[in-house]
């Protein structure tokens, strides 16, 4: 079995370093960083951009790992409406939305908690969507070693939103199939199921 941590402590060194960083770059905009609601800003930030990314400190494979069982089910798992957020490497501005992922299982299935944790593992990093797509589909098919994976991310990018083109509207969406879900009947099953309101 392989073990993991969660990021539940901040690097002091780390914090100073990105405080000062903060607090130079409000100046730079031209806050007054001594005013009493910017006075502790630079430290939040340092903190919650550590949160942010504190992906980069965890192995998801390993996450999987941890919650592997020996099972002879053989059908489509699905688990759908996963809420990410991550930050976009471009402008470090947030992207949001859901992934929907299915895995159809080869002997292993995942304590199903497993899947929502790799997907923060992966979106707490300075990312775009096509790679945090990839990333969650090839580590569920490398680590779990399913007959098939499938992922579908549909987000709201904040650098399209409040910038640039500003288009409050526009939702991106990006897709990886494996296996069994690179036949269209397979595919189009998984694709019906996560459109569909079951309740």
């Amino acid at each position: 079995m392989g073990s993991y941590t969660f990021f539940e402590e901040y690097n002091h060194e780390v914090t100073d370093e990105l405080k000062n960083n903060f607090s130079e770059i409000l100046k730079g905009v031209g806050e007054d960083v001594t005013r009493e609601g910017i006075l502790n800003t630079p430290e939040r930030a340092a903190k919650a951009m550590q949160f942010l990314t504190s992906g980069h400190c965890q192995d998801p494979a390993e996450i999987l790992k941890s919650a592997m069982f020996a099972e002879s089910y053989h059908d489509m798992v699905i688990i759908k409406d996963i809420e990410i957020y991550s930050l976009c490497e471009h402008h470090i501005l947030p992207f949001f939305g859901k992934a929907h992922i299915a895995y159809i299982p080869d002997g292993h299935i995942v304590g199903l908690s497993k899947i929502p944790r790799v997907v923060d593992v992966f979106a707490r990093r300075l990312q775009v969507q096509e790679r945090l797509t990839h990333d969650i589909l090839e580590c569920i098919n490398d680590t779990l070693k399913p007959r098939g994976v499938a992922v579908v991310i549909e987000a709201s990018h904040m650098c399209m939103m409040m910038r640039g083109v500003q288009k409050q509207n526009s939702v991106t969406t990006t897709s990886g199939f494996r296996g069994q879900f690179e036949k269209i009947e397979t595919r189009s099953e998984f694709l019906k199921l996560i459109s569909s309101d079951l309740a």
